[in-house]
């Protein structure tokens, strides 16, 4: 019991500082499985906000000076990366392209759009630096 508790007291701690306080199970799993993968001691990762619609998910993180936001699927209680990239995953059509269902796809949209617009135009703008499109492979999984 009390092992849990930590476990959710830390992973609450990774959506606050994540700037995602109000971040349900899916969205603080996701954070903390980002930080897991990419934080560094010398570069720590920012991630948020998150917005998942069934299966699908998109991160905006950054770290220094770089952002971009990852797409992510879930499968078997396993969250994977498929992408990351810059402004290419924010509209609908781009997320059909990329295996989303089309009512995901809009209520991600405008999920983002609405997370996003909340935030300063600086940190909205580090988002847009990730260049290209990078596919991840299948190792990039997170049990939740």
């Amino acid at each position: 019991m009390q092992v849990r508790l930590i476990g959710f007291l830390l992973l609450l701690g990774v959506a606050v500082v994540s700037g995602n306080a109000s971040a349900g199970p899916q969205e603080t799993a996701i954070s903390a499985m980002l930080h897991h993968m990419f934080d560094k001691p010398d570069a720590r990762l920012t991630v948020g906000p998150v917005v998942v619609s069934g299966n699908h998910a998109i991160a905006d993180w950054s770290q220094g000076e770089m952002g971009g936001r990852a797409l992510l699927h879930s499968r078997h209680n396993e969250w994977r990366i498929v992408l990351c990239t810059g402004d290419e995953i924010k509209n609908q059509g781009a997320m059909i392209k990329a295996g989303v269902p089309a009512e995901d796809a809009l209520r991600l949209e405008r999920d983002l759009a609405n997370a996003e617009a909340a935030l300063d135009p600086k940190q909205r703008a580090q988002f847009s630096r990730f260049e290209g499109l990078v596919m991840m492979d299948h190792d990039s999984a997170h049990k939740h």
